[in-house]
């Protein structure tokens, strides 16, 4: 099978598929102006109404990272008070040659969307990839991050997976 634009094979050609979750109602203290707006695990997976992390798309297929259980619910944690985020994700094969990119996206989704307050740790789900320490390494390395957003081409590439797909 042939990836996108006539690129190389898929690495993963056939992968499993898994239900979006539901969208999640909105409780009246969300909606109380005087409240402090908290925000918490499910906010961030959520995070700003159409812009979720949920919905970053795979840079190989036609599926958003949710669809995959790339990312899920339970792998985002979130301390308001701390002001920290840690999201973990798990690419779909040990060996993915995406996954840094994936990592990129969370995290260039993740600064876009949120105060500048929080701290942020993307990292690959513990014990799931071949190259998880290295990769971990170059999402937690900032000027790592800002030079790889600096690269006009792989800038455009994390905004298709964040751009809505029609």
């Amino acid at each position: 099978m042939v990836g996108p634009g006539g690129a190389a094979p898929l690495e993963n050609a056939n992968p499993l598929i898994y239900r979006r979750s539901g969208e999640r109602p909105v409780t009246a203290r969300e909606e109380d102006d005087e409240l402090p707006d908290t925000i918490d695990d499910r906010e961030i997976f959520d995070i700003l109404g159409q812009h979720l992390i949920r919905s970053i798309n795979d840079p190989e297929h036609p599926l958003t990272l949710e669809e995959l259980n790339v990312v899920e619910q339970v792998r985002v944690k979130v301390n308001d008070a701390e002001s920290t985020v840690v999201v973990e994700f798990t690419p779909t094969i040990p060996h993915c040659s995406m996954a840094t990119l994936i990592g990129l996206s969370i995290k260039v989704k993740l600064i876009r969307s949120l105060p500048e307050r929080f701290k942020l740790d993307v990292h690959i789900t513990p014990g799931t990839h071949a190259s998880e320490h290295a990769v971990n390494k170059q999402l937690a390395d900032k000027e790592r991050v800002a030079a790889a957003l600096e690269n006009s081409h792989l800038l455009e590439v994390v905004n298709q997976c964040l751009s809505a797909r029609s």
